[in-house]
């Protein structure tokens, strides 16, 4: 009987299934797949098909349940949707290979059984992983709504204050409640542009278009600027060559590059300075903003990328800068890194590809009307400026 043999051959099965999930392109075998997954799919299988056995028919509420079980199992593990469905094709084309192979026959019946329950398993899983995926990512959005409004409102109401004490007229505008009245301000501003980036990374939505860079980081620098002096510190941006372009959604972009500049002028120390560098190869285009934070504090580089994941000992804001400058960096094509440099500072790398130039426009709009327009005249390329780590 099938069952039998599932259970006599366990081993085998496990390290040909293996074979077979390893060498597939996609989806992308996992660690917990390998290791985990696969026995707990034949363990789930082995026993539909003995319940099959000892009964007139399949028992569809225990296989139901077992998978159900399973599916909240590969939840937990980290497998995705995809992982589950092929894998359970993965162990039943190993099953009935090693039995060809070992010339053991597998009746109609055992093979209409093997069909049925994997049928049962897979629905039955995916339904629960997909059910389990829900609720997961409800309580997270529910968590990251109550968290934003939080923020809001913390910003909203010392702005308020703040205003409320100039308008009396006993504070200068120019003075420290100023101060607190602008921080706040362009707190409130950057906690909106980086959530409306968010909501566009995961609804998907982007508008692609060639982007020069020098003007992308001209428009950047402006508020970064206001920002960096309301804070204490000194930014410096280095000249881009205006022949440097790159390709992708414009506000999302900014949005990365703004991200990290808020990031390094948070943990960056008082009076210190954070430079924005831009470095250009023949192919791709690196945005550097490099703080003076003392560096990177004890763990992995990539813990930092997670979403409200916070490092060092201030916990204000949400968490979600770097999570959506990573997600921003993979729209584009490109890579998001980090590089220490201890006892001083770190720096965070935005590494897209780069993109040749559009064709020359024509003065005046119309067709035949004035020359080409050259290039604004610009700095050189930036090359090497990070040599340091």
């Amino acid at each position: 009987m099938l069952a039998d043999f599932v259970s006599t051959n366990r081993d085998a099965i496990i390290a040909g299934t293996r074979e077979r999930v390893a060498s597939r392109a996609a989806p992308k075998p996992s660690e917990a797949e390998l290791l985990n997954g696969i026995p707990i799919f034949l363990d789930q299988l082995g026993e539909a098909l003995v319940r099959a056995q000892t009964s007139a028919s399949t028992d569809h509420e225990q296989l139901s349940l077992s998978a159900a079980r399973h599916g909240r199992d590969l939840l937990r593990m980290g497998l995705s949707i995809g992982q589950v469905v092929h894998d359970y094709g993965d162990v039943c084309q190993t099953v009935t290979s090693l039995a060809v192979a070992q010339n053991v026959p597998i009746s109609t019946e055992d093979f209409k059984v093997l069909n049925l329950c994997l049928d049962d398993a897979i629905a039955e899983a995916v339904t629960e992983f997909s059910r389990s995926r829900e609720g997961t990512i409800a309580d997270a959005e529910q968590e990251r709504l109550g968290t934003l409004a939080h923020e809001l409102r913390n910003l909203l109401n010392a702005a308020m204050l703040a205003f409320e004490l100039i308008k009396t007229g006993r504070v200068a505008v120019s003075g420290s409640t100023g101060q607190v009245l602008d921080r706040n301000l362009l707190g409130l501003r950057d906690l909106v542009d980086r959530s409306l980036a968010d909501v566009r990374l995961d609804a998907g939505i982007e508008h692609r278009e060639l982007i020069a860079v020098a003007e992308l980081v001209e428009e950047i620098e402006i508020g970064a600027s206001l920002q960096a002096k309301v804070q204490g510190l000194s930014l410096e941006v280095s000249s881009v060559d205006r022949t440097v372009w790159v390709e992708g959604d414009r506000q999302i972009i900014a949005a990365a590059v703004a991200n990290l500049l808020q990031n390094a002028f948070k943990f960056t120390h008082k009076r210190t300075v954070v430079a924005l560098r831009v470095r250009a190869t023949a192919d791709r285009v690196l945005f550097e903003i490099e703080d003076e934070c003392g560096g990177l504090p004890p763990g992995k580089p990539e813990d930092l990328f997670r979403s409200f994941a916070q490092r060092g000992s201030d916990h204000s804001g949400l968490g979600l800068g770097l999570s959506i400058c990573r997600k921003a960096a993979q729209a584009s094509a490109g890579l998001l890194h980090v590089r220490d440099l201890p006892g001083k500072g770190c720096v965070f790398t935005l590494d897209l590809p780069r993109k040749p130039p559009p064709p020359l426009l024509v003065v005046g709009g119309a067709s035949g009307s004035g020359g080409p327009i050259a290039p604004r005249s610009g700095g050189a390329p930036n090359l090497g400026l990070l040599s340091r780590g």
